[in-house]
Formats: C-alpha cells, structure tokens, sequence
C-alpha cells in the first residue's frame, strides 16, 4: 500500500471499490480496499469488453432473455468480487468486506408504469431473492418513496442494506428510522449491519447552477458540510443503540465536478471514518500523490459557512431536482445495458 493509501486508511477510512471488475479487485486489495459496490454502468463496461462473451453465449444457448443475462451476469460479477472480500468480512465479524448489488433501477424509471404498491412490492421480492443465501452482499436501494417503503421489511427480513441516493438529512433520517425499526423485529440484533450513501459533489454542482449568489468562501463547501453534518447525525443516533456492528455513511461521489479543484478535494476533506467509495482512477491518483491524510470529518465547521448554507440553500428543492436526476442517471445504465447484452447477443449469433 502506498504512503498515502495507508495514511487514508490509518486515520480511519474504509476504501470500498467502486468496480467490481474480476482484473481490477485483486490489486485493489493490496492497496488496502476491503469492499467494493456494482451498478449497471459497471457491468456493461465489463460486457462490452468481450471478456465474458463465453459465459453470455452458454445463457443465450439456454434461452434466457436480456434482462435475465444482465442480472444473471450482475450476480455472477457481483459474487466474484463477494468471495475477493469475504476473508475480510469473516476477519471483522461481518463489520466490513461486503458488496453492493444494486436493485433495479427502473422500478423508478417514469416511463415505467408501476403503482407506488407494485413498486414496494417488487423491492421487496428481489432485495429477498438477491440477498439470500449471501454472506458478505449489501443490497442497495435508493432513498426514494418506493425504496423507502420497503426498508423497514428488509430490514425485519434480514438484509443487509445500503440504502443510496442520499442527499439530504430528511432522507437519511427516513432511511435510518425504518432500517432501525426493522431491526428491532428480528429475533436478535446479532450481524445487523446497514449503510447509507451521501452524494457530496452533486449537491456542489447543484449550488453552483442554482444559488449562484452563495460567497466564494461557501460555494463548492455545501457538499461536505451537508455530508459532515449527516455523518455526525448518524454517529451520535447509534451511539446508545445496542449493536455490536457499526452503522456507517458511505462518502459517495466523491470526484471533483469543478477542473479547479483537487481531484482529493472530497477524499481529504471527509477523510477520518466511515467509507468512502471510489473508481479504481481514484484510488490511484491517492496512490500517486504525497498527500498524508488525517481526520478532517470530525472537525468543526465552519460557523459563518453554515449559517449562510441555512439562509441560502432550500434542502428540500435541492432534494427534488437531485433524485430527479440520479433517477434518471440509475435508469440510463440499466437501460444501456440492457441494449448492450442485445447487441452482444446480435454480434454473437453473427460468428
């Protein structure tokens, strides 16, 4: 591991790979990753590569459909990288070393034609199917009203959850609650663990287009104040609860959206706890850099700078044009995909 990976992870970091590419998760863990998470766009990089073309061909050759190859393909990738992080997951009790399979994204899809009722439902059906029998997988459902619904039940069932598309206190604080009362009715709270992904960088490039009238000192700031705040929200929620596991925020988008920023902006200013997951890219530029990282997420912010986020920055507005998007950036994968496996199916049978 390099000096500056480890001084990351020293000062109470956990890496989590944001791939789950078979070449790329090997080597990850040698720099000191000890999880990773998967999402649509991933695995059709990893089938347009053609490196996976034997195993699309042998489920072709069976009958299966597109959709059925991309979660068959989801899974087979998703539990490879599984069996990478179980030594670690067993070496901590359960408290690390899972794996985020991520449901489907266009149950949220608008031009899908879901009731809010059928949409529960089929949350609950696959976070079941895929999570069962698995030892170190997260299921990830987002913060949205479907998702939502369906987390205290999970929650009750067992599963494991990462629940994403965080980006306001109010969510988190829903997420949180229903995870927490699922728990609660499990015979015992023995191996309960739960995660909660906060978006940083999006909420800056959300102020920037719309409250433009923030200071120099605040704009590009409301990312990680907004993400510190709901860090220590967790923190002192779980504080007096009686489990033995840590509850943990994921840092999640964390690549710099403005060129003049660092490119280790949100790496640095977060560094100190919980997780942060990042593309193998990212990892590397830590690698490559001098920086020696130490706990920045439990310092105090900055008065000035949350004083004026209060006056200025509307969470709910912010709350609604930011799901509205990462639906739509959850859906486009998925339906990206989806194409890919049809046109590998085309260029296939074309040998």
């Amino acid at each position: 591991m390099s000096t500056s990976l480890s001084s990351l992870v020293e000062c109470g970091t956990k890496l989590w790979l944001d791939s789950v590419d078979p070449v790329l998760v090997p080597p990850a863990r040698d720099q000191g990753v000890t999880g990773a998470t998967s999402n649509p766009a991933i695995v059709s990089d990893l089938i347009q590569s053609g490196r996976f073309d034997a195993q699309i061909e042998n489920m072709i050759a069976v009958g299966d459909d597109d959709e059925t190859i991309a979660w068959k393909m989801t899974d087979y990738l998703v539990s490879l990288a599984q069996q990478e992080f179980l030594p670690v997951w067993k070496e901590t009790a359960g408290n690390d070393g899972f794996v985020s399979f991520e449901l489907d994204p266009l149950l949220e899809d608008p031009a899908t034609p879901l009731t809010h009722e059928l949409r529960v439902a089929r949350y609950l059906e696959l976070g079941k199917k895929w999570s069962a029998g698995q030892e170190n997988r997260m299921i990830k459902v987002p913060a949205t009203e479907g998702g939502m619904a369906c987390l205290e039940e999970l929650a009750a069932s067992g599963v494991t959850l990462n629940v994403t598309l965080i980006f306001t206190s109010r969510q988190y604080q829903a997420a949180r609650d229903a995870v927490w009362r699922g728990a609660q009715r499990r015979p015992s709270l023995e191996g309960f663990k739960s995660v909660y992904s906060i978006f940083v960088s999006r909420v800056d490039v959300y102020t920037e287009q719309h409250i433009p009238d923030l200071t120099p000192a605040t704009q590009g700031q409301v990312g990680i104040v907004n993400a510190k705040r709901i860090w220590r929200e967790n923190r002192d929620f779980w504080v007096d609860k009686p489990v033995s596991l840590d509850q943990e925020m994921i840092f999640a988008s964390t690549g710099v959206k403005n060129p003049d920023d660092s490119p280790l902006k949100y790496i640095s200013a977060l560094a100190g706890s919980d997780i942060q997951t990042n593309p193998p890219a990212t990892n590397q530029a830590i690698s490559e850099s001098d920086v020696t990282f130490s706990n920045q997420v439990n310092e105090p912010l900055n008065a000035a700078l949350v004083e004026e986020i209060d006056q200025k920055v509307d969470f709910g507005t912010l709350e609604d044009v930011l799901m509205a998007e990462g639906i739509r950036k959850f859906a486009d994968p998925q339906k990206a995909l989806l194409n890919q496996i049809s046109e590998k199916r085309g260029s296939l049978a074309a040998r």
